[in-house]
């Protein structure tokens, strides 16, 4: 059974930042892109950020130079540390993978305001 779960969210000031774990289990996480995508109320859904299984990355355009993406392939984690954050990034995001199908974790709510 596949599990993604995520951490690490909560409430920030505009300009801080925040880090946000994905650790994923039932999947071959090595071959697998892994990715956040984020959703808000009253809007689409967004993919925030991808990592391909060779650590090929590619970012939304409203997040680029503030997001960063990584991923630990022994640990079967992958982060996304988030900096500058603004009220726009306010959103529960979601963590997910590829792996022959498309799975996705429960979701993380980040808020940011003053």
């Amino acid at each position: 059974q596949v599990h993604l779960v995520e951490s690490g969210g909560g409430l920030v000031q505009p300009g801080g930042s925040l880090r946000l774990n994905c650790a994923a289990s039932g999947i071959t996480f090595s071959t697998s892109t892994m990715g956040w995508y984020r959703q808000a109320p009253g809007k689409q859904r967004e993919v925030v950020a991808r990592i391909s299984s060779d650590y090929i990355t590619d970012y939304a355009d409203s997040v680029k130079g503030r997001f960063t993406i990584s991923r630990d392939n022994p640990e079967n984690t992958v982060a996304l540390q988030m900096n500058s954050l603004q009220p726009e990034d306010t959103a529960v995001y979601y963590c997910y993978a590829i792996s022959v199908y498309q799975y996705w974790g429960q979701g993380t709510q980040v808020t940011v305001s003053s």
